[in-house]
């Protein structure tokens, strides 16, 4: 109406009114186009939606970038919790100076994009800040694979080098162990040499002069005193067996020697016992020998035996003074047995009878593994040979005594054979 009044060329005053109200109350004049252009309402209204939708798309993209900034607020408080720094109030320092400014984002579009940039920066250097704080006090199981790596190479260098240190300190000690065996080996070696010679010393200070130049000495008739060989006899077929002895017991001389072995305590036994005549028990098997030697005097016994049709003999002094057959022929003298000076054995080593035991001395004990003939049996007793037996030798070092009974320097052969 105000257009149809108004005269030509006078002004008109535009006020504005809401958009969905700009159709129903007052229609805008049409503009002229000029040349194809769009009016000028038109841009407007195009600017203003255009507006409109940026608004929106801005509001949808702080809510998105609220909800990052949440989530990244709740890590970093995580993970400053051991530094006792409050997130928010970091958050607060760093991006509000003091306020919150969640709720109250400025609303250009422009400053949004700037402020999201500058706490996304400021984030990221805060994360960086962290790392650097995590590599410093992180444990070795958290630590980066490579740095990891070059650590375990690290120690397995140390590893290596701290065994071939132990191994060398083991041959170290295993070659001081050597040297001191080897001069404990050899001290010992040196302090055997010096008691072998103390004892050579102390026998020949004994009147020993040769190793057997001693006589063994029974002076009781007990079940306790006795003489024993080292040595045992091996399997024998044939054997002679002499000895000097003296003494004057009565009645019987007793036991010179005996040998026993296991299941036979009479494997070989020479004896005098009571009124009867000596006797050799070869195998339990029993001769009765022509010797009379209980007259206080030294006498040179000899008895030969073989397993062939079981021969012996006896000799007395160099004299055959009797000879017989079927002793335990073709019975082998069993080894390994025991053979005791002065006493008869009921079991192997032991079980003496006093009654049994010889009294006296006796020397020059020896057996053969043969019979003798006679001319060397003859020699031996009248001191023109000195032969040891080859089974048996009279030696200090092969007798031991045991009881009482007692070693002593011997008369020498001449002597003996002056108290013939």
């Amino acid at each position: 109406a105000a257009e149809q009044e108004s005269p030509p060329g006078s002004r008109f005053v535009c006020t504005s009114l809401p958009l969905d109200a700009a159709g129903a109350g007052c229609p805008l004049p049409p503009v002229p186009m000029q040349g194809g252009a769009v009016p000028p309402e038109e841009e407007l209204k195009a600017t203003v939606l255009q507006l409109r939708e940026t608004v929106l798309q801005q509001k949808e993209t702080i809510g998105s970038q609220r909800e990052a900034i949440r989530e990244l607020t709740g890590k970093l408080s995580r993970c400053e919790g051991a530094d006792g720094k409050s997130a928010a109030g970091a958050w607060k320092n760093e991006v509000g100076k003091g306020k919150d400014t969640m709720g109250d984002l400025p609303r250009d579009p422009a400053q949004v994009i700037d402020q999201l940039s500058r706490t996304m920066q400021t984030l990221k250097d805060r994360l960086e800040s962290l790392e650097h704080q995590l590599r410093a006090n992180v444990s070795y199981a958290a630590l980066p694979g490579d740095l990891r790596e070059m650590l375990q190479r690290r120690l397995g260098d140390l590893e290596r080098q701290l065994l071939s240190k132990v191994a060398e300190l083991e041959d170290e000690k295993s070659l001081l162990h050597n040297e001191t065996s080897a001069h404990r080996q050899k001290t010992e070696t040196a302090l055997n040499a010096l008691l072998e010679r103390v004892s050579e010393l102390e026998k020949g200070n004994s009147a020993f002069k040769s190793p057997d130049e001693f006589k063994v000495s029974l002076p009781l008739r007990t079940n306790y005193l006795y003489g024993k060989i080292k040595k045992t006899l091996p399997e024998l077929y044939a054997f002679t067996v002499c000895l000097w002895l003296r003494s004057s017991a009565s009645p019987g001389i007793g036991t010179p020697f005996s040998y026993a072995v296991p299941g036979q305590a009479n494997e070989i036994v020479l004896i005098e016992w009571g009124n009867n005549p000596i006797e050799l028990l070869i195998n339990d098997k029993v001769a009765q020998l022509p010797l009379f030697i209980s007259d206080g005097k030294w006498h040179h016994i000899c008895i030969t035996w073989t397993t062939r049709d079981g021969m012996w003999e006896a000799f007395q002094d160099g004299e055959k003074l009797g000879t017989g057959e079927n002793l335990a022929p073709w019975h082998p003298i069993k080894p390994g047995g025991v053979l005791i000076l002065g006493q008869e054995q009921d079991t192997v080593g032991g079980r003496f009878d006093a009654t049994q035991a010889f009294v006296g001395e006796m020397s020059q004990f020896n057996i053969w593994d043969r019979v003798l003939k006679a001319e060397d049996i003859m020699n031996i007793a009248n001191c023109s040979i000195n032969m040891p037996g080859n089974i048996i030798p009279w030696v200090d070092n092969n007798v031991d005594v045991f009881g009482g009974a007692t070693k002593w320097p011997v008369e020498t052969c001449e002597e003996r054979l002056l108290d013939l």
